[in-house]
């Protein structure tokens, strides 16, 4: 196994050991704050929990990323980042415009496998959010592997190197991700308790475009402090979602070639969407 490992991504195991079993431990477990929100410990979890879903992926990266087809660089890409593999093979496309029906498939699985990386964390954090929104994000998850598919067929072989991740475990990244987390949760507290669910709603809107995990784990953390319904909690995440979909449609128009914008649209079409 070390054989394919390098310096790098055994300092990238090593500082998950740091961040998961020296850090944590020592962490108070207690509220802080406005509305009791802030608690470092159960943060500092579900930074360890996002680290470690971005870990997975960037180790299968290093296992079999070189060479790899546009299934396993789609998975991958989700499990690290989908803005990131999507802006990386927009790029790529607008250079070499001969890889834009294959980047089109990478990014269609990446953002099928956001879903996954939804559900995995409104699980971790809520188990009636997880039972109240499993149906509907399976709905979404097979909507995503249709299209998915529907450019799959019209790529052709697979001659693609997956893009270039790096290291998702830096201490720098992970504390900016808790500081993040932790205004989330009192913009989150702070709008239900003034302005109701629908405020919570422009708060997915905005939050959503540039990180889908923050706004899950936030108001999931709702969720299971009895705050929020869970059937409303789900549909203000997806919210989250479309805003973060939208987003990365606004890389593939601007930063990728016309026929990457091509194939993803007639998938669309195809698809009846």
């Amino acid at each position: 196994i070390m054989q394919h490992l390098g310096d790098e991504d055994v300092r990238a195991i090593m500082q998950f050991a740091l961040l998961s079993l020296v850090i944590l431990p020592i962490l108070p477990n207690e509220a802080f704050g406005p509305y009791g929100v802030l608690n470092p410990r159960k943060i500092w979890l579900l930074v360890v929990l996002i680290v470690g879903i971005n870990l997975a992926g960037y180790i299968g990266h290093k296992f079999f990323g070189r060479g790899a087809g546009m299934l396993l660089g789609g998975v991958l890409g989700g499990m690290i980042s989908s803005t990131a593999t999507t802006a990386g093979y927009a790029r790529r496309s607008r250079v070499e415009s001969e890889t834009a029906p294959r980047a089109a498939v990478v990014i269609m699985i990446a953002t099928a496998v956001v879903v996954v990386r939804i559900v995995v964390e409104m699980g971790v954090v809520s188990r009636p959010l997880l039972v109240a929104a499993v149906v509907p994000h399976l709905v979404l998850f097979a909507a995503a592997i249709v299209l998915s598919f529907l450019v799959w067929i019209r790529a052709g072989e697979d001659e693609s190197e997956p893009a270039e991740h790096g290291n998702p475990t830096h201490l720098r990244p992970a504390l900016a991700f808790a500081a993040l987390y932790a205004m989330a949760l009192l913009a989150v507290a702070w709008v239900q308790s003034n302005l109701g669910t629908s405020g919570l709603y422009l708060v997915a809107l905005v939050a959503g475009l540039t990180d889908v995990d923050v706004i899950t784990l936030s108001t999931a953390q709702l969720v299971s402090a009895g705050q929020l319904p869970p059937e409303e909690a789900w549909r203000v995440i997806d919210v989250a979602f479309l805003s973060n979909l939208a987003f990365k449609a606004g890389i593939v128009a601007f930063a990728g070639s016309r026929a990457l914008a091509m194939a993803v649209r007639k998938s669309a079409e195809n698809a009846g969407v």
